[in-house]
């Protein structure tokens, strides 16, 4: 995961924005997007709104937004998108959130992985 605001690297292979709304005062070409995954695994606005960044809710809104994704078959898609992405690359989500660690990328990339390492199980 990587801020939107950071520069592009080689090292970033697949980069995806997976923020609900465009980082403001970024261009499409600095972007230097390969995919924006814009709803089917960004928390609903009602969640995001709720949740508004506050630290103090960040458990529960991780449980509610480990919930939403878990309800969308659109989540399941991406992970496997992820999957292919990764025989040939590396895959960088990317976020404009000011917070590192309070975020719900975060939370998507423990999810993936968590659906990753379960899927190379069967």
């Amino acid at each position: 995961m990587k801020r939107i605001y950071d520069a592009p690297s080689h090292e970033d292979g697949l980069r995806i924005l997976v923020d609900r709304l465009w980082p403001r005062g970024i261009s499409q070409e600095r972007a230097a997007l390969d995919r924006w995954a814009q709803s089917e695994i960004t928390p609903s606005s009602q969640l995001r709104s709720w949740f508004a960044h506050d630290p103090a809710k960040f458990e529960i809104f991780e449980v509610r937004y480990r919930a939403e994704l878990n309800e969308r078959p659109e989540a399941a898609e991406f992970v496997e998108e992820v999957r292919t992405a990764l025989v040939a690359s590396n895959v960088t989500f990317l976020y404009a959130a000011r917070d590192p660690q309070i975020n719900h990328v975060v939370i998507l990339l423990a999810w993936v992985n968590e659906k990753l390492t379960q899927g190379s199980d069967t």
